[in-house]
């Protein structure tokens, strides 16, 4: 963790996210692993074939993971918090890797990408770069989801760093970086009780 701290030492809104969830893991594990995210794992699993392989890039709970592996896929989870790696190892019975956003190399390794209310913690500028990763890690047409708070604000909020989408900022961002193509993009209410009023700008794209 030191090493990387002092690799990216821009990237101090990440960081503090990360000493966030390693400091609030079971709180967090707690209040995300039993909300009901059906529709959407299909919304995303209707583009896959069966036995598809996926990675589920900042994978939290292991929530997702979890329904990933049984429904049939091949489901491997990444989280760059340390604490989380370990409760969603045991919650998913899988080998959960501790591993960050910017480290990822894999090339063709993957037929979907399951990015969750989780690279919203990087920063626009770092975004690009990450989206270019996420492309070269996918096989040809390969399935991204991801997901963002609706804005267009870019701050620190109770410890952790969020990047907020609307439709037109993700465009400037898909243009920039011009690997992915929309397959679809829509806006939901949190589904977490009591916080429906917060919006969240969900997209599933193709890799070009």
């Amino acid at each position: 963790m030191a090493n990387w701290q002092d690799e990216r030492s821009d990237s101090k809104g990440m960081n503090d996210s990360l000493e966030y969830y390693n400091l609030h893991a079971k709180e967090f594990f707690d209040n995300t692993r039993d909300v009901e995210f059906t529709e959407m794992q299909d919304r995303f699993l209707k583009y896959l074939n069966p036995g598809a392989r996926i990675l589920d890039f900042g994978c939290g709970s292991g929530r997702d993971t979890k329904y990933f592996l049984g429904r049939g896929f091949k489901a491997e989870a990444v989280d760059g918090s340390e604490e989380l790696v370990k409760i969603a190892a045991v919650y998913t019975g899988a080998n959960v890797r501790q591993m960050f956003f910017q480290d990822l190399n894999e090339n063709e390794a993957y037929d979907g990408i399951w990015a969750c209310s989780s690279i919203l913690h990087l920063t626009y500028s770092e975004l690009a770069e990450v989206f270019v990763k996420m492309a070269r890690a996918l096989v040809p047409h390969g399935i991204l989801y991801t997901s963002f708070k609706y804005g267009t604000d870019e701050r620190e909020r109770n410890g952790r760093y969020f990047t907020d989408m609307t439709e037109d900022k993700m465009k400037q961002l898909l243009d920039t970086v011009d690997v992915f193509s929309v397959e679809d993009m829509w806006v939901t209410s949190d589904v977490r009780p009591g916080r429906d009023e917060e919006k969240w700008l969900n997209m599933i794209l193709r890799k070009k």
